[in-house]
């Protein structure tokens, strides 16, 4: 069975608590990353600050997130580690194959994301008609823009 599509490597992490400020006391003041915006959404419940750590293309965004209203969902201090982002050379190949071999979206589809990529979740986990999830963890599928393609190109081709 031929893939149409390659994970390239991590986007991004993103963590979860009640409060970012102390997200923010280890991941910027400690470790030193550098919050390079900021993302709110009533729809998704969260209010972010992206991080960053390496740069260029092999760039990884670390996202400290709160919720806006801890008793509403999506919960995302719930999970401390909310989901992990993965590079996708070809996103909507990506969604097309793995919908028709099982794999579980969670709803909304692709759509742009907080840092302006098209995005789109797998569901942490599978049901009766698509059986493969993320087996408890929530995966971000993120649209890899040329630039990240073709550096990951050039370093397997190595």
């Amino acid at each position: 069975m031929t893939r149409p599509f390659k994970v390239l490597g991590i986007q991004q992490i993103a963590i979860g608590g009640p409060s970012k400020e102390k997200l923010r006391t280890l991941w910027v003041e400690k470790f030193g990353l550098e919050i390079t915006s900021t993302f709110v959404s009533e729809r998704e419940n969260v209010d972010e600050d992206i991080c960053a750590m390496g740069s260029g293309p092999f760039k990884v965004e670390v996202d400290l997130m709160q919720p806006l209203d801890p008793e509403k969902k999506p919960a995302v201090h719930a999970t401390p580690l909310n989901h992990v982002g993965l590079w996708i050379d070809d996103l909507p190949k990506a969604v097309e194959w793995l919908s028709a071999n099982g794999v579980r979206f969670a709803p909304g589809g692709i759509r742009k994301g907080a840092a302006g990529f098209d995005i789109t979740f797998l569901h942490p986990k599978g049901n009766e008609e698509f059986p493969i999830g993320g087996e408890g963890v929530l995966i971000e599928l993120v649209q890899a823009p040329p630039e990240v393609v073709s550096a990951f190109a050039r370093l397997a081709a190595g």
